[in-house]
């Protein structure tokens, strides 16, 4: 007997640990962009579905996005379309939009959809195209000042989140492809997945919005310290952003645009970590960086 009370007492001492947040974050909204290792890892994978399931059950409403980069690429391949980057983009053509649309909503998707299913009747996938969710024109990148054509590649213009809300008030999760309606043209457009998660937090008013990636967080002073930024505020932030790689503008610009724009908190945390979702949201020691609205400065996390 005396055994068992020993292995339980840590458990009660984490459930404890996580109560005022569970507390806080309670009955609000979640947006995490699923991405990076996390993708493609088995293991990654179940743990993040568990994550998202466990949010769902502790009163949390959580909202999933994802991409499919590294997909998209090999899928390419196979159909012999040869994948062009241009200004850090996927040039992509109305052949390439029909492989990205089949891999996003008929592969990533689907996956993602059945794993978190393995838990219960919760999740429900969609696109930005479903319901008018995500509305876009044609982004056209400046390159040497120019304006450049790179195909169906999407600026979000707008977000209906009609449908998204009526999953969540039916306590499903709803799963969403990056992929957007054209406003005018009836195309059907590629969008950023960090960009779309960032406009979804704003406009359903979350709570946070995570962004899974595969460094631990913004770093302090890259590549000679490997120190990560713990907490930065918007303005903060938007200085540091002509200075960070390619990689990261998409994500941070995301982060920006979220607490900007409503959302409390923006995070983007080590996907490369099992169960980071869970460590960053309930513990005393967040993971990664947390990026907050200016005048939250002076408060207490």
């Amino acid at each position: 007997m005396s055994t068992r009370k020993h292995t339980a007492l840590p458990k009660a001492q984490i459930l404890i640990e996580a109560l005022p947040w569970l507390t806080r974050h309670n009955g609000r909204v979640v947006v995490v962009k699923f991405g990076g290792n996390a993708m493609v890892d088995e293991e990654l994978k179940a743990a993040f579905a568990q994550d998202v399931v466990f949010l769902r059950q502790a009163g949390l409403k959580p909202v999933v996005v994802h991409g499919g980069g590294p997909q998209i690429s090999s899928a390419l391949d196979r159909h012999g379309i040869v994948s062009e980057f241009k200004a850090g983009l996927r040039v992509t053509t109305d052949e390439a939009m029909d492989v990205v649309r089949m891999v996003l909503a008929g592969q990533v998707q689907r996956e993602l959809v059945g794993l978190l299913n393995q838990h219960g009747p919760l999740a429900v996938g969609l696109t930005g195209e479903d319901a008018h969710t995500i509305s876009a024109v044609r982004h056209r990148p400046l390159i040497e000042g120019e304006p450049v054509d790179i195909g169906r590649v999407g600026e979000i213009t707008a977000i209906d989140t009609g449908a998204i809300e009526a999953l969540l008030a039916d306590g499903r999760i709803p799963v969403i492809s990056s992929i957007a309606r054209g406003q005018d043209d009836g195309h059907v457009y590629n969008v950023n997945a960090d960009t779309a998660a960032a406009a979804l937090a704003a406009a359903l008013g979350a709570e946070t919005l995570m962004v899974l990636t595969d460094v631990e967080g913004l770093y302090e002073d890259w590549p000679h310290s490997d120190e990560v930024i713990s907490r930065l505020t918007a303005s903060q932030l938007e200085r540091l952003l002509p200075e960070l790689s390619s990689g990261m503008v998409p994500k941070m610009e995301g982060c920006l645009h979220a607490v900007r724009n409503g959302v409390t908190t923006a995070r983007v945390i080590d996907g490369r970590v099992q169960h980071s979702i869970l460590l960053e949201i309930f513990t005393d020691e967040g993971i990664g960086t947390m990026v907050v609205p200016d005048e939250q400065q002076g408060e207490a996390e």
